[in-house]
């Protein structure tokens, strides 16, 4: 299953990414909001995602076709997979340790999926080198 959007195909996967993406996020803000630390609690929903989205996003590989192609930072390939696993793993554990044992498991089973599904990207981002 795949569409094409301004020439560029987008696959099953890449929409399961950017669910597992956005997820991540959200479980950083709720994880946050449940520090027991009173009202920096919301501070603490609102930073950690931003943070984490502002960590992550603008370090991209050169041309990566499963982005714009344009990389704000430019890193090696290597660099960008380690922090998608990473801000994945961390999410996962998070879920897991703290929110839902189950859910977290459901989590950790669609990353894998996705890595599985994305071992060509993997492949090419391990084989990358920044300008």
């Amino acid at each position: 299953m795949s569409a094409v959007k301004d020439g560029k195909k987008i696959s099953a996967n890449d929409i399961l990414r950017f669910i597992l993406e956005l997820w991540a996020l959200v479980i950083f803000g709720y994880w946050g909001l449940n520090q027991n630390l009173g009202i920096i609690n919301y501070a603490l929903m609102l930073l950690l995602p931003i943070i984490a989205a502002a960590i992550w996003g603008p370090f991209a590989v050169p041309n990566d076709p499963s982005r714009s192609g344009g990389a704000p930072v430019p890193v090696p390939g290597a660099v960008r997979w380690l922090l998608e696993f990473l801000i994945l793993g961390a999410a996962f554990w998070i879920m897991y340790a703290t929110i839902s044992v189950y859910l977290g498991i459901v989590f950790g089973v669609l990353v894998m999926i996705h890595y599985v599904l994305a071992r060509e990207r993997i492949g090419w981002l391990l084989g990358s080198k920044s300008n």
